[in-house]
């Protein structure tokens, strides 16, 4: 999965933050948020994240998966 936030919409509530530092980060230290990592799991603390954002900022979406390598 691939998290982004939208900058326009996060207002920098920090949700997220505290509720999964490893994956959230501040920008500048204060303010808006951006993912500190893009590649996430469905760990239920990131989809409480992204349930939970007041602004409605946070996505995930599918990743690709890689083909498998030929015989």
């Amino acid at each position: 999965m691939k998290v982004s936030v939208d900058r326009e919409l996060c207002y920098g509530s920090a949700e997220c933050v505290h509720r999964v530092p490893a994956v959230f980060e501040f920008v500048d230290g204060f303010g808006a948020v951006r993912p500190g990592r893009e590649q996430v799991g469905e760990e239920p603390e990131i989809l409480e994240a992204v349930e939970k954002c007041p602004s409605q900022a946070i996505t995930l979406t599918e990743t690709p998966r890689s083909a498998p390598d030929g015989p």
